[in-house]
């Protein structure tokens, strides 16, 4: 699988994550709000619109890090999915029924309906356990916010055994700064789950992603989510020019890897941290009028685009010698 042939003994791999950008089935769940994606609702979600986005979807998710490993991501997490039936869908979808992808997927409490995920490929990852880590907010009007959970999952990768916490947290909906101590308190709960994790293995390999609604260097993820222990490649990415989203003409980059200081190679070891990317290739854009360059999204209000998501993914490449 490795990219250079001369090195026989090196295994490289992407690890990657993708907000999916509201994958809906078309079928009404009255225990959600998920009336907006019904053939009876404004914007008109068919079938058709469903099995388009999903082989769209399955390109695009087969292509990530191809370039550097010859072969799709080991792990993906994802975000914004209605359900585990639509992610049965999408890995049996054009792209990606003979990659061998597996789920790991609950049903979180966001009043949306919408999930966290992690898909794996067996053929390289063995999930050993999994649960959800429940995120308690509230709103400022003293009601609960049910947000999404943490999904936590441990597995053997490369007979290494790694820790992989996805989220997806509180959006800024109701403005940035109001909302920024929701965001804050995911991060420090995915840091009591990093404590619950090396207080088992102080030298455990975790790897933390997910749409975070902040940038990198946000209160929540710089202050209250990366420690000296943590490396967030993600930093070096965002620029005026880049990021995985726009809003208003702006970059931002909500979509983050981070992970532990063991894929470090000055803290000599066989399992390395290689480079972070974001996969934005043309065909992922706006090619043309006044979003050109922008994520070429499925929806724009009411109004259907026909493209992939309003965010692109990222990426990181590893090797393991």
């Amino acid at each position: 699988m490795d990219k250079n042939p001369s090195n026989k003994n090196m295994f490289t791999c992407a690890i990657a994550f993708y907000n999916l950008e509201n994958l809906f089935d078309t079928k009404n769940n009255p225990l959600v709000l998920d009336d907006d994606f019904t053939a009876k609702s404004e914007k008109n979600w068919t079938e058709k619109k469903y099995q388009k986005k999903l082989k769209k979807l399955g390109s695009v998710i087969s292509q990530i890090g191809y370039e550097e490993t010859l072969h799709p991501p080991v792990l993906l997490g994802v975000a914004e999915v209605e359900n585990k039936g639509v992610l049965e869908d999408l890995i049996h979808s054009k792209y990606l029924k003979e990659k061998g992808y597996d789920i790991v997927h609950y049903d979180s409490p966001d009043e949306r309906g919408i999930d966290t995920a992690l898909l794996y490929r067996p053929d390289y990852f063995e999930v050993l356990e999994s649960r959800t880590y429940t995120v308690m907010i509230d709103n400022l009007d003293q009601q609960r916010d049910y947000t999404r959970d943490v999904l936590y999952v441990k597995g053997i990768l490369q007979d290494k055994i790694v820790h992989v916490l996805v989220n997806h947290w509180p959006s800024r909906r109701s403005g940035a700064e109001l909302s920024s101590y929701k965001r804050v308190a995911a991060a420090k709960r995915n840091q009591e789950i990093i404590q619950e994790i090396r207080g088992e293995d102080k030298e455990a390999r975790i790897i933390i992603m997910g749409d975070f609604n902040d940038n990198p260097k946000s209160e929540s993820v710089k202050l209250h989510l990366v420690d000296s222990s943590l490396y967030n490649p993600m930093e070096k990415l965002l620029t005026y020019n880049e990021g995985t989203l726009n809003y208003r003409g702006e970059w931002f980059l909500f979509d983050q890897i981070i992970f532990s200081n063991k894929f470090l190679q000055q803290y000599g070891n066989n399992f390395r941290f290689v480079e972070a990317a974001i996969f934005d290739k043309p065909f992922l854009k706006e090619y043309k009028g006044r979003y050109k360059g922008n994520p070429f999204r499925t929806y724009v209000g009411k109004k259907h685009l026909g493209g992939f998501s309003d965010h692109f993914p990222v990426y990181c490449i590893f090797s393991i010698k």
